[in-house]
């Protein structure tokens, strides 16, 4: 298989824009993911971890407060 960028006569196969938005959209979902992971309840072995500061703290509001 060849590569996707494989230039010939100085033209790419791909457009730029369209590699650009997977690569923004694929870093996205990484941090969303990521937030999303940090923010549910924690896996087996981790519960008693501490949670890393640059993670936000994100509150159900129809939950109380304990």
């Amino acid at each position: 298989m060849n590569m996707l960028l494989t230039v010939v006569d100085g033209q790419t196969s791909l457009p730029v824009a369209f590699i650009a938005v997977y690569v923004v959209g694929f870093i996205a979902a990484v941090g969303i993911g990521s937030l999303a992971w940090y923010n549910s309840k924690r896996p087996a072995g981790w519960e008693n971890s501490k949670r890393p500061d640059f993670i936000p703290d994100i509150t159900d509001k129809d939950k109380p407060e304990s």
